[in-house]
C-alpha cells in the first residue's frame, strides 16, 4: 500500500507548510527547515550565534539568480526570433518586484511569511522577497533541474499570461514623470548599490520624490532597475 503522506510529517508542527509546499511543487520537501528560513523576514530574524541574525535575505539573493536564469532560458526558447532588447524587457516584466509580490499572493505563499505585523506597511516587497527566497530554498533542496521544471511548469505557465505581458505598458518612468509634473513634485532616480558580478551583477535604484523613497528596483542595468523601481512606486500609489 502506497503512503501518500510521509510518516515523519504527521507529528510535525510544520505539517501544514509541508502540505502547502507539496501542493505547490508536486512533492514533499526533503528539508523543511530551509523553507521555514525562506519565509522568515528580516524583521523577525532569529539570532543564532555571535550576534548573527538569520532571515531569508541570503536565500533571496540565491533565488533571484536562479529565477533570472530560468526566465532568461525560458524566454530565449519561447521567442527564437526576438532580439535581446525584447527578451530583456519581457524578463524585467516577469521578475519585477510588483510582479513577484502578486505571484506570492497567487500561490498563497504570503500566508506563511513570518513578518513583524507592525512593519508590514514598511516592507512592501516582503512577498516578492519571500518568493525569491522560496526559490532559493527549492534550489538547495531539489537541485537546479527540478527547480527549473517547477518554475516553468507550475509557476510561469500556470500563473503568468506571457501574451498579456507582451502588451502590458512598461514605461512607468514616463508615467511617473507625467504625474510628478502635474503634481509639481521633484522626482529623482538614485543608484544606491550593486550586487553580484558578471552576468549576475545587479544594480539597486531608489525612486525619490520630494526627498522620500517611494520605490526601489533591482536590474541587470541601471536603466532596467529604474523601470522596475518606477513600476514599484506606481504600484504603491495605486
Amino acid at each position: 500500500m502506497k503512503i501518500c503522506f510521509p510518516f515523519r510529517y504527521f507529528f510535525s508542527k510544520d505539517k501544514q507548510l509541508s502540505i502547502k509546499i507539496k501542493n505547490l511543487i508536486g512533492c514533499y520537501p526533503h528539508n523543511i527547515s530551509i523553507y521555514i528560513q525562506a519565509l522568515r523576514h528580516k524583521s523577525v530574524a532569529v539570532e543564532k550565534h555571535n550576534g548573527i541574525r538569520v532571515s531569508n535575505e541570503r536565500l533571496e539573493y540565491l533565488g533571484d539568480a536562479v529565477l533570472d536564469l530560468v526566465v532568461a532560458d525560458f524566454m530565449f526558447h519561447k521567442y527564437p526570433y526576438k532580439d535581446e532588447g525584447f527578451l530583456t524587457l519581457m524578463r524585467s516584466k516577469i521578475v519585477s518586484r510588483a510582479s513577484l509580490n502578486k505571484l506570492a499572493q497567487k500561490i498563497g505563499l504570503d500566508k506563511y511569511i513570518e513578518l513583524d505585523k507592525d512593519s508590514s506597511n514598511v516592507y512592501r516587497s516582503a512577498n516578492g522577497d519571500a518568493f525569491e527566497a522560496f526559490l532559493g530554498a527549492l534550489y538547495i533542496d531539489l537541485g537546479y533541474k527540478k527547480t527549473k521544471k517547477i518554475i516553468i511548469n507550475r509557476i510561469l505557465k500556470c500563473h503568468i499570461d506571457i501574451e498579456e505581458l507582451e502588451n502590458k505598458e512598461f514605461n512607468f518612468k514616463s508615467k511617473l514623470l507625467e504625474w510628478s509634473q502635474k503634481s509639481h513634485k521633484n522626482i529623482e532616480y538614485k543608484c544606491v548599490g550593486t550586487s553580484g558580478n558578471g552576468y549576475l551583477k545587479h544594480y539597486l535604484v531608489n525612486v525619490i520624490i520630494d526627498d522620500k523613497i517611494v520605490g526601489s528596483g533591482k536590474g541587470h542595468t541601471i536603466k532596467e532597475a529604474e523601470q522596475i523601481a518606477a513600476e514599484n512606486a506606481w504600484a504603491s500609489f495605486e
